[in-house]
């Protein structure tokens, strides 16, 4: 009963839209130093819980076995309820956030370009060959929505320290989506997809990799300057430490749990220790 319960938090999508409200809360915690917009935690939660529904209902096989697949495969019911659900959640809050509409639909469009090339339709698979960079493109989507966007919603004064932060953020989540890119570059060959590591050898990924999380542990670092605690460069370092110490790991297994619940919760890791009461 538990694992069913705990196959479901995962394979919904649940989790992953509690990792990008995490991660939200630490950057109002971080960097504005207030309480987090509500309105904007939903908006996003939802629009999340819609998004990745979409792209995992499109999902229907891979090379890899993925008892991900089975499991949608036995319950894409639920998917269709939580796209639908995602869908009404997300517009109802866009609503409350109108004077930031721009910043919001440009965060949609971002995400529905990146899904767009696993519809099976003529018009979209074009964007399949347009793909290169679909692993920067993902990074991206995730440290706009997580970073920028509170920022510009908080109306807040741009601070020095504010990019130092979103580099460490983009950059960490940049060695992860290296690694699903990694394990998932044989379906996207099948599939049409080209992307950046599709096309790189081991060694040039591996020296990708080690550039990323270089340049995350030094802007990380760098927040020194700004009067932020070591504890916190710490707790912030932490999950690339971890990721780095996976790499030769997660290339060779291939575990659902092991990308879906560990490397997608590394993202936030750092901002659910943050939530802890005194740190």
């Amino acid at each position: 009963m538990m694992k069913r319960l705990f196959d479901f938090i995962v394979y919904s999508n649940l989790f992953i839209a509690g990792c990008a409200v995490a991660m939200i809360h630490q950057t109002y915690q971080l960097l504005l130093h207030s309480e987090p917009n509500v309105y904007f935690l939903l908006f996003v939660f939802f629009s999340t819980i819609c998004s990745y529904s979409f792209h995992w209902y499109l999902t229907t096989s891979s090379v890899i076995p993925s008892p991900r697949i089975k499991w949608i495969h036995q319950n894409g019911n639920i998917h269709v309820v939580l796209f639908f659900t995602g869908l009404a959640g997300s517009g109802i809050f866009f609503f409350f956030l109108l004077p930031y509409w721009i910043w919001l639909l440009l965060s949609v469009v971002m995400t529905i370009l990146y899904s767009a090339p696993k519809i099976p339709a003529k018009p979209f698979r074009i964007l399949r060959k347009m793909a290169f960079g679909k692993t920067i493109f993902l990074a991206l989507v995730w440290m706009y929505v997580t970073t920028i966007l509170p920022v510009l919603i908080s109306g807040e004064t741009w601070k020095r320290d504010f990019l130092l932060f979103i580099l460490s953020r983009f950059f960490l989540i940049f060695s992860i989506c290296i690694l699903f890119d990694y394990r998932d570059r044989e379906d996207d060959k099948i599939a049409g997809i080209r992307s950046l590591i599709t096309f790189l050898s081991n060694r040039k990924i591996f020296i990708l990799f080690g550039f990323s999380l270089t340049v995350f542990a030094i802007a990380t670092t760098l927040m020194y300057q700004f009067g932020y605690r070591i504890m916190i460069i710490g707790i912030l370092l932490l999950p690339g430490i971890v990721i780095g110490s996976l790499y030769n790991y997660a290339r060779k297994k291939f575990s659902d749990m092991l990308y879906y619940f560990v490397l997608d919760g590394l993202m936030a890791f750092s901002a659910i220790i943050m939530l802890i009461p005194g740190i």
